[in-house]
């Protein structure tokens, strides 16, 4: 085992038998870095990243590589749920030096923590056109080495770029530093914005890989709301129709995973997160409230059932997320073929639920299916001459059947700390949908992981913390913290009529 065996992080303790002498982030590391005068490696990434665990099997498991690191750097492990605001600033720098980022995130460091070389996932050698990992490490160690000046010198320039996004001064800015709340027409200006680059036929903004971006979603809702603006709300109601029937919500288990690598929701990087699916159980809440449409409070049941099936820790707060592998293969758990159904619903039963979620022979996921709907449960209804409602409640049993067959298959990992900013995301839609859909088993939920914030992430200065897992909090919080920590609190209020206080917010 290596230093982070003793890490509270699942991601961290994920790598804790590499070969690789990784270090957590800390003093230590810095020390012996300038001790042995070696650059710094720095990865950044999180439990339930599909790409973190190919780069982990590929690169840091291999003995020829964490030989080339323990020799010619000093290799640092960090979680960037844990540490958000070391993500944030590396991140930047990676955006910055390529013009894309994500995890795993790839940093090279000098002495002053500036990085000189950035990126995400490499092979372990050359491939599809991408520089090998071991190939890198060669050619900026002979760098280090050979040509320090430069290397400090570009250190320098990218660290200015940075103090330049950070002080947004940077070239062509339009960022507004004044703190004062935007103008109507610079909102309005946004969400046409967003209509511009709407994908008309299968929602979401721009091409593929699609990400919910639940925030903008609620904008267009509220914003078309407010000022009757039909396609504001039409646009956001395609692109939650679009979801909700695709291969990224899981329609057995429910819940959402983080993307869609295609334009079409069908193929999901099948991650799922705490964060995603509070921010988008609400927004679902949101849309039945402007439309009426009760199939969006339907979608924001079934995900909330599943967070509070799925992921509630046994001290009340929530695990931040469920791995996209499964007996180290990507949606494993997730996908079926015809056979696999029939063994649950007999063959009739399976047939025609085959055909409604798109579960064939052929399959459309590596040679099995991720179910989802081609086409909406009232087309179905009036193509099988049936009832909708009837329809809906066969499936619906159907599909808690296949639920309850799939918890017998190996569980993909989960990371099972809780993070105060994504819990009190999650208090904010449990309220929200509790109170506008009338169920206080949501409420009661919320309750308890409001307390559970109060007693155990909180200080005895009343100050709160940032992660708990295993009994223990640790981390103090950051600013996004304690803005979605009030915000819960105020929306659990507004739900309950119960005050709960942080004294010291």
């Amino acid at each position: 085992m290596n230093r982070l065996a003793t890490s509270l992080s699942p991601y961290l303790l994920q790598h804790k038998n590499n070969p690789v002498d990784w270090y957590p982030w800390g003093e230590e590391a810095f020390e012996s870095a300038v001790c042995e005068d070696k650059p710094i490696f720095l990865s950044v990434g999180y439990a339930a990243c599909h790409w973190c665990h190919v780069m982990e099997h590929e690169s840091f498991e291999d003995a020829s590589i964490a030989a080339l690191l323990n020799e010619k750097f000093v290799s640092i492990k960090v979680d960037r749920e844990e540490r958000p605001d070391i993500d944030q600033v590396y991140m930047n720098a990676v955006q910055v030096m390529t013009g894309r980022g994500g995890w795993p995130m790839s940093v090279f460091l000098d002495h002053q923590r500036q990085p000189f070389f950035a990126g995400t996932y490499w092979p372990p050698k050359q491939k599809f056109g991408m520089p090998g990992f071991s190939q890198i490490l060669e050619s900026l160690s002979e760098a280090w080495v050979n040509r320090r000046d430069e290397v400090l010198s570009h250190s320098g320039q990218i660290t200015a770029a940075l103090q330049q996004l950070a002080d947004g001064t940077e070239e062509n800015s339009d960022s507004d530093t004044t703190g004062e709340t935007p103008e109507d027409d610079l909102v309005l200006t946004a969400c046409e914005r967003l209509l511009e680059v709407l994908d008309p036929q299968w929602g979401g903004f721009g091409s593929a890989p699609k990400f919910p971006h639940a925030t903008d979603l609620s904008l267009l809702l509220r914003m078309g709301q407010t000022t009757d603006n039909e396609a504001m709300v039409a646009a956001a109601e395609l692109t939650l129709d679009r979801m909700a029937a695709g291969g990224i919500r899981d329609h057995i288990g429910g819940g959402f995973s983080r993307y869609s690598v295609d334009g079409q929701w069908l193929v999901p990087h099948f991650e799922k997160m705490l964060y995603d699916n509070a921010l988008l159980a609400e927004v679902y809440v949101r849309a039945f409230q402007v439309t009426g449409h009760k199939r969006h409070a339907e979608v924001a049941r079934e995900t909330l059932d599943y967070v509070c099936r799925e992921l509630i820790d046994s001290a009340g707060g929530f695990h931040c997320s469920e791995d996209a592998d499964s007996e180290g293969v990507e949606g494993k758990y997730y996908v079926w073929n015809p056979e696999e159904v029939e063994q649950v619903l007999g063959t009739e039963s399976a047939r025609d639920f085959c055909t409604v979620y798109d579960i064939s022979e052929k399959g459309n996921f590596e040679g099995k299916s991720i179910p989802n709907l081609p086409q909406s449960l009232s087309d179905w209804a009036e193509e099988l001459s049936v009832d909708e409602g009837e329809l809906s409640a066969v499936l619906a049993g159907q599909r808690e059947q296949l639920r309850t067959a799939r918890d017998n298959r190996v569980h993909p990992g989960r990371d099972d700390k809780v993070v105060t900013s994504w819990n009190a995301l999650m208090i904010k839609s449990l309220s929200v949908a509790g109170a506008v859909l009338d169920q206080p088993a949501y409420l009661t939920v919320a309750e308890t992981a409001a307390e559970f914030l109060l007693n155990q992430m909180t200080r005895d200065d009343g100050r709160l913390l940032h992660a708990f897992r295993g009994g223990k909090a640790h981390l103090d919080a950051f600013v996004d913290d304690y803005a979605y920590t009030i915000e819960a609190f105020v929306g659990l209020f507004e739900a309950t009529g119960r005050a709960l206080s942080l004294i010291h917010i």
